[in-house]
């Protein structure tokens, strides 16, 4: 199978997206589960300007998803696939 520049071009920017510490730190979060921004800040040590500027990022790389819940959002990792990439690269770095 021949890669399209497309799928070249998108792979490359997923790769750029989840090549930054403070992303896989975020990313690695989410693996717990749904969590909100305090939350998040909390567990990552980051202040929340930070951390909702790498959620957007995420967002728009279609790594995370949000659910409102009341006057809260939630976030979590967008679906199965972003798991599998994460615990793939961490196989492949522990072995």
């Amino acid at each position: 199978m021949k890669l399209s520049s497309n799928q070249i071009n998108n792979m490359s920017n997923l790769f750029k997206v989840i090549s930054d510490p403070t992303r896989i730190t975020i990313l690695y979060t989410l693996k717990e589960g749904p969590l909100n921004v305090n939350q998040i800040v909390d567990k990552v040590g980051l202040t929340q300007s930070a951390v909702s500027h790498q959620l957007r990022t995420l967002k728009q790389a279609n790594l995370v998803d949000f659910e409102k819940r009341g006057k809260e959002v939630f976030y979590r990792l967008a679906d199965h696939h972003v798991y599998t990439i994460f615990n793939q690269a961490l196989d492949h770095i522990s072995e």
